[in-house]
């Protein structure tokens, strides 16, 4: 079993230790150090480099932000950022994963001890995850846009094409999307090459709650569509897509009038998330059926692989991002191992795949 090394950096002495006392408790962590700011991180990494670095934002001497920059640039290493629960906060921590951040956890002003403790068992599903993250995929948005392969047509495919499958007359098309670490990069480029014509879309990114909503904001000045935090009851329509909101599940149902709209509902985790995305796509699979495209990308763990083979089951067609152009192999893995993609392809080429499959159905 090999041990994740973590350093904690962080100019509160009381996260420091809370921090480290939680990460210690998991026999596969070792917290090798504590710094209060990255000048003093700096000087123990010298001595040993740490496989996860847990990153504060706002601190003396150098801002987190400037300090993931220079290790990305230097020597790329997974790190979770710790953001408080303010405006500026959540802004700057998306900048923190367009940055080359893997992670996100969330830290209120106020009752920051007891806010630690009780989220203890998801901080280290998170750094577990981040470990597991290639670092040097964990560029920044712009670096991967750069890099991404031409559309090509003659995409790998591993099961036969969903050509025999028809879609089911009088229902809308739908586009499902559940992704998690790595994929806020990841959806910013599918997005941004997406025309405005596009079916409905709908999407987990596993992110904390008071942060999708960001997210999702920022995803809209950059793409064609229109992007939203999904509320409930909102109207599924073309043109638009929805994240949703961290905290709370995701499903979507038939509409009074024929289309789909979104329901937003409480309840305990599944797949150890919340949202899940294993949640979304099986309110595909029953609702949408063979009208749906179900797109699962990077990301650690299974959540979305047995959704999918739902909505594979109920004609859907799907999609798998390949390992190579993925942050983490680990959701979408899990899906073609249970038989349920039928194409898997490099990052570049999903908006154009999502193009292609929306002129099929419009002839």
């Amino acid at each position: 079993m090999a041990i994740i090394k973590v350093l904690v950096v962080d100019d509160s002495a009381v996260v420091r230790q809370v921090m480290s006392s939680i990460l210690s408790t998991d026999p596969e962590i070792r917290v090798i150090g504590a710094a209060a700011d990255p000048i003093f991180a700096m000087a123990k990494m010298q001595a040993e480099w740490p496989d996860v670095i847990t990153l504060d934002i706002e601190m003396p001497r150098m801002d987190g932000l400037t300090f993931l920059r220079r290790i990305m640039a230097e020597r790329p290493t997974p790190v979770v950022i710790c953001s408080t629960l303010t405006e500026a906060g959540t802004k700057t921590a998306l900048e923190a994963l367009g940055a080359g951040a893997a992670e996100v956890v969330a830290k209120p002003k106020v009752n920051l001890q007891e806010h630690l403790t009780e989220s203890a068992a998801a901080l280290i599903q998170v750094v577990k995850s981040a470990s597991r993250a290639n670092p040097r995929r964990l560029g920044s948005a712009a670096a991967i846009h750069a890099a991404a392969p031409p559309p090509k047509l003659n995409a790998d495919v591993i099961l036969p094409p969903a050509s025999t499958r028809h879609p089911i007359r009088g229902r809308d098309p739908l586009i499902a999307i559940g992704t998690s670490t790595g994929g806020t990069q990841a959806l910013e480029l599918v997005l941004r090459n997406l025309p405005r014509e596009v079916p409905g879309i709908v999407i987990v990114q596993h992110m904390p709650e008071y942060f999708t909503g960001a997210f999702a904001a920022r995803l809209n000045t950059l793409s064609a569509l229109e992007v939203r935090e999904a509320a409930n009851g909102d109207k599924i329509k073309p043109g638009m897509a929805f994240i949703a909101p961290g905290g709370k599940h995701m499903m979507v149902t038939s509409a009074s009038g024929g289309g789909y709209q979104i329901e937003v509902r409480e309840g305990p985790p599944v797949s150890r998330h919340r949202p899940s995305v294993n949640v979304l796509f099986r309110s595909v699979a029953r609702t949408v059926g063979s009208n749906a495209l179900g797109i699962i990308m990077t990301g650690m763990g299974d959540d979305g692989a047995s959704g999918m083979q739902e909505m594979h089951q109920a004609g859907a067609r799907t999609i798998a991002q390949d390992e190579a152009t993925c942050v983490v192999y680990g959701m979408p893995k899990e899906a073609v191992a249970l038989g349920a993609v039928d194409r898997i392809l490099p990052l570049g080429q999903i908006a154009h795949a999502i193009i292609e499959s929306a002129d099929k159905r419009s002839r």
